[in-house]
C-alpha cells in the first residue's frame, strides 16, 4: 500500500426502508480536519485523472456504481515513490479510501451504470493546490484499459 494512504471499512445498516451508511466522523482515527463535501460522477467506461493537491488531504466514498480509483505516488522523498495503487470502490465494496496529499489520483467507472463519488476534503478548495496531468499521459505508468484475465 502507498505509504499515507487509509481505507476505513463502511458498514451499511439495510432494513425494508433502506439503508444508512456512515461515511467519516470527526471521531475517526483518520479524521485529519473538514473542508467541504462534494458529488462527482462518471459515466461507464470514463476516465477522469491524473491530480494531485500538495495540502489538502481526499476521502473518496463511491455511493453509487463502482469506480476502479488509481493512485501513483510521485512524492519524492515517499518510501513508495513511483508505487501504482488500484482500489475498487462503491455498491460491491463499500470503503472510505483517503488519499494524503501529494499522490496523483484519478479513477473510472467500472459499472454499467454511472458510478458517483462523494468526497469530503479536509480542507476548502484552492485552484492553486491543485495539479494536473492527462488521464492517459505517459509520466504515470498505468493503463486505463479493463484486465481481463
Amino acid at each position: 500500500m502507498i505509504d499515507g494512504v487509509k481505507i476505513k471499512q463502511l458498514k451499511p445498516i439495510p432494513d425494508e426502508r433502506g439503508r444508512v451508511m456512515e461515511m467519516l466522523r470527526s471521531d475517526d482515527d483518520i479524521f485529519k480536519g473538514f473542508g467541504y463535501v462534494y458529488m462527482t460522477t462518471a459515466y461507464p467506461g470514463v476516465v477522469k485523472g491524473w491530480h494531485y493537491h500538495n495540502k489538502q488531504t481526499d476521502n473518496f466514498v463511491v455511493v453509487r456504481g463502482m469506480m476502479k480509483v488509481v493512485l501513483f505516488d510521485a512524492r519524492p522523498d515517499s518510501p513508495t515513490r513511483e508505487e501504482v495503487g488500484e482500489y475498487f470502490l462503491g455498491c460491491h465494496n463499500p470503503i472510505l479510501l483517503q488519499i494524503p496529499p501529494g499522490i496523483y489520483h484519478g479513477f473510472k467507472c467500472v459499472s454499467q451504470e454511472e458510478a458517483a463519488v462523494i468526497n469530503i476534503p479536509d480542507r476548502l478548495y484552492d485552484p492553486e493546490d491543485e495539479f494536473r496531468l492527462p488521464a492517459h499521459d505517459s509520466d504515470i505508468p498505468y493503463d486505463w484499459s479493463r484486465k481481463d484475465g
